[in-house]
């Protein structure tokens, strides 16, 4: 590969999509679609660098969500519930 050619893309199955958008008191939220990773930020700038960082650098995994979007502590890994499931059986 050339110092100029572009990385490849990554397919968007093997990243995680990034939801942001802005809480009830005004602070910027970032939260994977698993629920594993985010947090608050104080601007968007930073909350977009976080989920750029975290998606391997991936723009169309990144989620802007208009209207309040709360950051959600108590959601669960799918991996736990499909485990939480498979003992229910």
């Amino acid at each position: 590969m050339k110092q100029s050619d572009p990385p490849s893309p990554q397919p968007l199955s093997r990243s995680s999509l990034f939801l942001i958008g802005k809480n009830s008191r005004g602070h910027w939220v970032v939260q994977d679609q698993k629920g594993v990773r985010g947090g608050l930020f104080v601007n968007r700038a930073e909350a977009l660098r976080f989920a750029m960082f975290e998606n391997g650098n991936q723009p169309q995994a990144v989620i802007m969500v208009p209207g309040i979007f709360e950051l959600d502590l108590h959601h669960q890994p799918s991996t736990v519930d499909a485990s939480r499931q498979r003992q229910a059986a």
